[in-house]
């Protein structure tokens, strides 16, 4: 899968318009915020994991991180990362453009409550210096995600 998956899944969506080639990678929260100019929480992560019934990737809130009893409590199972150069063969994309589009036959698309904190927000779209502009409504239809609680937001720290 690549960045002409992606950008097909979004036209036929009538969404390709509102792709976002980076100037500057985009592979982290913290440089696509920057890239793209706004907050991190913003950003929707996607994060991969292989499970005993396929892969899955839960989009989340820039700033959320994944709790493990929760992941657990929803997939009856602990939270496991494949590596780096397994998940092309896992989920279609290397890491740093691991996005919900696009992706191998099976592959679970879950959306994290935390993302509604932001409406648009920016996943990432197949590449390390891609990125799309989204509504969560957009998201869940072009994705066919469903609403998961497996994340949760760190407190502010306290200055």
């Amino acid at each position: 899968m690549g960045v002409d998956d992606v950008l097909a899944q979004l036209e036929a969506h009538g969404l390709a318009h509102r792709f976002v080639r980076c100037e500057t990678s985009s592979a982290t929260v913290a440089l696509a915020a920057q890239a793209l100019g706004c907050e991190e929480g913003r950003i929707a992560k996607t994060l991969a994991f292989a499970t005993g019934r396929g892969p899955v990737v839960v989009v989340a809130m820039g700033l959320a991180r994944l709790n493990n009893a929760k992941f657990k409590a929803f997939f009856g199972e602990k939270a496991r990362f494949p590596q780096a150069g397994d998940l092309p063969g896992l989920v279609g994309h290397p890491a740093g453009g691991v996005c919900p589009f696009a992706l191998k036959e099976g592959v679970r698309v879950c959306l994290d409550e935390s993302l509604k904190a932001y409406d648009p927000v920016y996943p990432a779209a197949g590449a390390p210096d891609n990125a799309v502009r989204l509504t969560l409504e957009e998201l869940e239809r072009v994705t066919g995600g469903e609403w998961v609680d497996v994340c949760v937001v760190p407190a502010p720290e306290a200055s």
